[in-house]
């Protein structure tokens, strides 16, 4: 059984101290493959000196909506010469993010870095890895705009309706340790009745811990908590689960290629 984590950002100071082990204990669980999204032109470095360290981790480059406060004017350049000279797999994590206070006061330069980012991976032909709370009918209204993209909707949380617009518009969306939890009853429906082949899991490590971890650090050898919920709400086997979700990742990745 092989797994694929969507997303997971390894390079967190969090993880400094036993990065190997953390990886290792992953490989265990069967999840051989890791996709680590950087989150500003800080920390793009340090993703890429993953990617060359570790077997099976595969990196986004882009500048997270929640780091606004870091982004300079200059970075999309940067980001566009990095785009073209590092082997990366897709452009992000992106996005807008209307949910937090302090950044909902600063929507419109959140837009115009988000737009940027479809810029890049429509012109590198890449995924782009896509963070949107509060924001996805905004979201939705720019990859509109720009045909022919495809990506991932991180840590998917809309209604059934948007979940078929971001499927139609050819992204997967990204489901993690909030389904695990029973009272995550939307969330669950959304798991149980989409098509498989649309889906994606991501443990988002180091947030967003499965219910029986809880309060716990998060980690991709956790990844298997959320297979089983899958392959429970689906009524299917967790193989089953591993399989067509980790193709999906390597299809969008394009991985196999």
């Amino acid at each position: 059984m092989t797994l694929f984590d969507t997303h997971c950002h390894l390079d967190f100071k969090v993880f400094e101290s036993d990065r190997s082990k953390v990886i290792e204990r992953a490989k265990k669980q069967g999840v051989q493959d890791i996709l680590v999204p950087s989150v500003s032109y800080k920390n793009w470095q340090a993703v890429l000196d993953l990617q060359e360290e570790f077997a099976g981790i595969h990196v986004a480059l882009g500048m997270h909506p929640m780091f606004l406060e870091q982004h300079r004017a200059e970075d999309i350049k940067a980001l566009d010469f990095m785009l073209e000279h590092n082997v990366c797999k897709a452009v992000g994590e992106c996005g807008i993010d209307l949910f937090v206070k302090g950044l909902a006061q600063h929507k419109q330069r959140q837009v115009d870095i988000f737009i940027e980012h479809l810029r890049l991976a429509k012109k590198y032909d890449l995924p782009v890895i896509i963070h949107a709370r509060k924001s996805l009918d905004i979201v939705l209204k720019y990859i509109r705009q720009f045909t022919g993209l495809r990506g991932i909707m991180h840590s998917f949380s809309g209604s059934r309706q948007q979940a078929e617009i971001c499927i139609e518009q050819g992204f997967l969306l990204g489901f993690g340790g909030p389904v695990t939890y029973p009272r995550a009853r939307k969330l669950r429906e959304l798991v149980r009745t989409l098509p498989l082949e649309s889906l994606l899991l991501e443990t988002d490590a180091p947030d967003q811990v499965d219910e029986s971890r809880y309060g716990e650090r998060n980690e991709p050898a956790f990844l298997p908590a959320i297979m089983n919920t899958f392959a429970e709400l689906r009524e299917i086997s967790p193989t089953e689960v591993a399989d067509v979700t980790t193709q999906n990742a390597k299809a969008l990745l394009r991985l196999n290629s």
